[in-house]
């Protein structure tokens, strides 16, 4: 086998290592969106939503906080595993509050998220 050529199972840990970097990317994007409106844009955004009434004011920007910096380690390959796992177990917790509220819409996204981040976490492991 020349150079050019790639095993099948090397070639798929390369499309496994791609599609978790983009993966990365997306939940960073979208955690730092939450992060960001948790934080900095609270009073707007819980008038909206009820369910920001089972946590106190300091609860959501503390996990504001927590996913700004979760979204530096989900894109940091040392803090990767770790930056997931604690975005995972988060989801956990906003699923809890959303099902309190009967929040269908909101429940399915923080369980994709939640799953996602938990294969990001498994695939880096066993990569």
């Amino acid at each position: 086998m020349n150079a050019l050529e790639k095993s099948k199972p090397e070639q798929l840990e390369n499309k496994l290592n791609a599609l978790l970097w983009i993966l990365q990317i997306v939940a960073a994007l979208i955690y730092g969106a939450s992060g960001v409106m948790k934080v900095f844009m609270f009073d707007k955004i819980s008038k909206d939503v009820k369910s920001f009434g089972a946590l106190p004011q300091k609860i959501w920007t503390a996990l504001g906080i927590l996913e700004l910096v979760c979204i530096v380690g989900l894109v940091v390959p040392a803090l990767t595993v770790a930056a997931a796992l604690v975005l995972a177990a988060e989801s956990l917790l906003f699923i809890w509050v959303h099902i309190k509220y009967h929040e269908t819409g909101s429940i399915i996204m923080s369980a994709v998220l939640g799953l996602l981040m938990a294969f990001i976490a498994y695939g880096r492991l066993v990569q």
